[in-house]
């Protein structure tokens, strides 16, 4: 009996070592599907539901085609937002009023504007003027784009009340042959006191001078090469004056010109002199290109 006891007592150890080890190792065991088949069967299940309801993507090509699309639609609105102020100008530019149509475009807006205007556009010479084959009238300065009249000298800074009051009336010669300008000249255009300033009288000359030529040269504009000029008389502000020119020379691209600025007087009256000019103008090569960024006649 002792001895079959003792062997019974010996193999629990052994059994006891075994259900340790599987009870160390079985639970792992079965943990291990527990934990893989739940995410298994997740991605399985959400791929196959993202499968069936998301369009296939469109191709690099098309996506790359969309965005440039997009791209040049905004650019072509953020261009067109840009340039629509310039418009008005670009388009008085590339279409500049006719002569007949600068004629409408001034309308005197006080008492002495329009003094000024009835005075000139009754006066004799200006009657007779209209009379004269070969002689058309504008007011070339009021081609000038509205823009840009603020950065023009004679055509902005120097036109308005106190100064030049009126635009200037002009008739021209057809051919660049003579021109004929009338003008008011007001109080606030002096060197001495009640004296016109001569520098102002030079650049009517320089302008008028050139302006009498300009369809003889070729692209009907020309630069300043010579200016000389001699002063009569002193010119008194609050006057009217008239220009006269006449183109003596033409040769090739030059063109020399004399002329003068006396009182504007009625008829019987003797003007006054008040100052004399030759010049010599010439049309540069670069002239067609001029042309297209500022008329001149």
């Amino acid at each position: 009996m002792p001895p079959v006891t003792m062997t019974a007592l010996r193999l629990r150890p052994g059994m006891l070592a075994r259900q340790s080890r599987q009870l160390a190792v079985s639970p792992t065991i079965r943990l291990i599907p527990r934990l893989n088949q739940p995410v298994s069967c997740r991605f399985v299940s959400s791929s196959s539901t993202a499968d069936s309801s998301l369009p296939p993507r469109p191709s690099f090509l098309r996506r790359a085609a969309s965005v440039f699309a997009i791209g040049l639609v905004f650019t072509s609105i953020g261009i067109a937002m840009a340039t629509a102020p310039a418009m008005p100008t670009v388009n008085s530019l590339l279409n500049p009023p006719t002569d007949e149509e600068t004629l409408t475009m001034f309308t005197p807006k006080t008492d002495h504007e329009r003094e000024v205007e009835d005075y000139i556009n009754n006066h004799p010479l200006t009657q007779a003027m209209r009379t004269k084959d070969g002689f058309y009238e504008s007011r070339p300065h009021l081609k000038i784009p509205h823009s840009y009249r603020n950065y023009n000298l004679t055509g902005g800074t120097l036109m308005g009340p106190g100064r030049v009051v009126v635009p200037p009336v002009t008739f021209a010669e057809k051919g660049g042959k003579s021109l004929v300008s009338i003008s008011y000249l007001g109080e606030e255009l002096c060197g001495h006191p009640g004296i016109v300033h001569g520098g102002l009288l030079a650049t009517m000359l320089d302008e008028g001078l050139a302006r009498c030529c300009f369809a003889a040269l070729p692209f009907k504009v020309g630069l300043t090469a010579n200016l000389n000029i001699n002063y009569r008389s002193p010119a008194p502000a609050g006057s009217y004056v008239v220009l006269k020119a006449t183109t003596t020379k033409v040769e090739g691209r030059k063109a020399w010109v004399e002329g003068r600025i006396e009182t504007l007087v009625g008829e019987g009256e003797t003007p006054t002199v008040l100052a004399e000019a030759t010049a010599l103008f010439i049309s540069p090569k670069q002239a067609g290109m001029m042309m297209n960024v500022y008329p001149t006649t």
